[in-house]
């Protein structure tokens, strides 16, 4: 090893550096060798008494002022004598920090280089000192852009992991709630924390997450979407077991009811398992609310799902087969506008919700300040353009834009909702209400046959249990509800709504 800096292993040139040497300047050596031709990665020897000390550092992650003021400062002023516990007597009395730590590997030590700290060998000393002096650019926290509230919460997750546990912490004064830590990524080696209530989560779930994060092999990790496929059921569905929010008090809200979140570094959302079909036409502004008005909005999101879905797809089938359900009035204007058309009905839908999405994504993928102007200006221009050049009709228009509309009250649906509706259209437009209702019983079925963690996907509809029908499509009070809370775990249990 003194001949060799570090040594490579496995395929991809890993290096292994070893443990820390006692010679502080043999680190610095190790140091810049491995990260030879990174103009940011700083190392300086100096002496401390009659010692050599060697301090490495990443800058543009660390406080410069810091580093000078705390450490670098005391140790090279100092002009005594080190005693054989050098490294006690330097954290203790001369360092200005309370975040510091020892540590003997020298692989361990890089890793926390590159989170923001600062590395300190001293001759003589078969460990390192690491100095929190993290100054790691970061946003500021801000009310979430998607999954927005009336009345709850203006704080939303950021990219940083510890300020996302900060402020879980702060809605969870609890020593039941704890957090472990993983390193995910060959590469990237990002933080990956798995967090849960003690004495509320099934030991069975949490295994299974352990086991399954531990099974995911990535090269790089720089999101949470990394583990979504991982995480979610192995069955071949639209829908997802695996839920995710933007907000600590969402989140905290979950982790009472059983289950178990994960906070990726990175990443300003944290996931939830297992997610429930139901949970997705519930908000936090419902709690807040009076319940005859939650209850109303919970309906009313449901029906906008519903709509979402199956909308397109039953005006196509009602006008290439069932007219006759129409009134005579609605029905000779319908096919006066369509029949100025070039395309049959079953095209007009698909060429529409084409455009449509084109101009979502459109609006969504450019800069802010003209994106709302492209989705706007897009929407009322190409389809007041279509309508009168007569490639579409006024009908369709409206079927589609109402449809749109109402697949943004369950954002969290989207995706599923989006694939679904061309499915519909397709469907009744081979063969009318048949083929929509044999769609929509196999959309049932699959939903019913989702089960993932030991919790079914439509619990508490199916399989039935009437004990937390309380808090469901219909919200019932505080005070009903607070009798029996509800949780995960009781889902698993037969017999549970009894």
């Amino acid at each position: 090893m003194k001949n060799k800096p570090f040594i490579y292993v496995d395929d991809i040139k890993e290096p292994v550096f070893g443990d820390v040497r006692k010679d502080p300047l043999e680190n610095g050596r190790v140091i810049k060798r491995a990260f030879e031709g990174s103009f940011d990665i700083v190392v300086k020897m100096g002496y401390c008494g009659d010692k050599r000390v060697v301090f490495a550092n990443c800058d543009g992650l660390c406080n410069s002022q810091k580093i000078a003021d705390n450490a670098i400062r005391p140790l090279l002023e100092f002009n005594g004598s080190l005693p054989d516990d050098a490294l006690d007597y330097i954290g203790d009395r001369l360092l200005c920090g309370t975040e510091q730590k020892r540590e003997r590997n020298l692989d361990n030590a890089i890793m926390n280089l590159l989170r923001g700290t600062l590395l300190i060998f001293v001759e003589g000393q078969s460990e390192c000192i690491v100095f929190g002096v993290q100054a790691i650019p970061e946003r500021s926290i801000s009310e979430p852009d998607t999954d927005v509230q009336e009345f709850g919460s203006r704080e939303g997750f950021t990219e940083n992991i510890k300020t996302n546990l900060t402020l879980v912490r702060k809605k969870l004064c609890s020593t039941n709630f704890t957090v472990e830590m993983q390193e995910h990524g060959k590469e990237s080696k990002t933080r990956v924390l798995i967090c849960y209530m003690k004495g509320r989560v099934s030991e069975e779930t949490l295994s299974e997450v352990r086991a399954r994060l531990n099974e995911a092999e990535f090269d790089t990790v720089l999101g949470a979407g990394y583990f979504r496929k991982v995480l979610d059921t192995k069955r071949k569905s639209l829908f997802t077991m695996v839920g995710q929010t933007e907000r600590p008090d969402t989140f905290a809200a979950k982790l009472c009811e059983g289950k178990v979140g994960i906070i990726v570094d990175g990443t300003p959302f944290a996931l939830v398992v297992p997610r429930l079909f139901i949970e997705n036409f519930q908000t936090l502004d419902d709690y807040i609310n009076r319940p005859y008005y939650a209850t109303f909005m919970r309906f009313v999101r449901f029906l906008a799902f519903i709509i979402s879905v199956f909308l397109p797809g039953v005006f196509v089938s009602i006008g290439l087969f069932h007219q006759e359900i129409l009134p005579d009035d609605m029905l000779y204007n319908i096919v006066l506008m369509e029949s100025n058309t070039l395309f049959t009905l079953t095209s007009e839908a698909l060429i529409i919700h084409f455009i449509y999405e084109t101009v979502r994504e459109a609006g969504l993928r450019m800069p802010k300040s003209i994106g709302h102007a492209v989705s706007i200006v897009g929407a009322l221009v190409i389809g007041d353009a279509a309508v009168t050049a007569g490639l579409i009709g006024a009908p369709m228009l409206i079927i589609v834009a109402m449809t749109a509309i109402c697949s943004l009250v369950s954002s969290d649906l989207y995706q599923p909702i989006s694939i679904l509706r061309i499915v519909f259209i397709l469907v009744g437009g081979f063969s009318g209400f048949y083929g929509i209702l044999t769609g929509a019983a196999a959309l049932i079925v699959n939903l019913a046959s989702m089960t993932d963690y030991g919790v079914a996907f439509l619990s508490p509809f199916s399989p039935w249990q009437g004990a937390y029908m309380r808090d469901t499509l219909v919200r019932a009070s505080t005070t009903q509800i607070q009798k029996k809370l509800f949780s995960i775990n009781k889902l698993k249990e037969k017999g549970a709504g009894e």
